[in-house]
């Protein structure tokens, strides 16, 4: 197993709401209901300027159209891969692991989210990738495995939780 590991990043917020928003997939469920208000694109273009292309969010806005959300996983058909791929939580320990794996895709992974409380409130973070994959496709993908967890961790850090 490969594993890519994000830089430590900061939540504003106590470690205890981060937890509680990070182990219940369906929180997830505000994110598509925000995605689909047709003032969604203008709301992001304003909160992120430059970082976001018009493209990239409606792409996301496509993306999230037909996830389905519970507690524990969040589930979604992938066309690129024919079928219905699968992120489930494997394991909580509250308030410092949330542990998912993929289910249904063409390759076996595993995220951590790891989480300890910091100065003035805040929450430390740190995501963990561990996927099985032979050489060839590691070489392939691999450093852009590790961009992505980096942008995920990003993502979840500028979270409101």
């Amino acid at each position: 197993m490969t594993k890519y590991e994000s830089q430590i990043k900061q939540c504003a917020a106590p470690v205890d709401r981060v937890y509680a928003k990070l182990a219940d997939l369906r929180s997830i469920e505000t994110l598509k209901e925000q995605l689909s208000d047709p003032n969604a694109a203008e709301t992001i273009s304003q909160r992120a300027g430059d970082k976001v292309k018009p493209e990239q969010i409606a792409m996301m806005q496509e993306k999230v159209r037909d996830l389905q959300c519970d507690q524990d996983s969040v589930s979604s058909h992938v066309d690129q891969f024919g079928m219905d791929i699968t992120l489930r939580i494997i394991e909580r320990e509250e308030p410092k692991l949330v542990k998912m794996q993929l289910e249904g895709a063409p390759i076996q992974a595993t995220l951590w989210i790891q989480l300890l409380p910091g100065q003035d409130n805040t929450t430390r973070m740190k995501l963990t990738l561990g996927v099985d994959m032979n050489f060839f496709i590691r070489q392939m993908i691999g450093g852009k495995l590790k961009d992505g967890v980096e942008q995920f961790a990003e993502m979840l850090a500028r979270i409101p939780y």
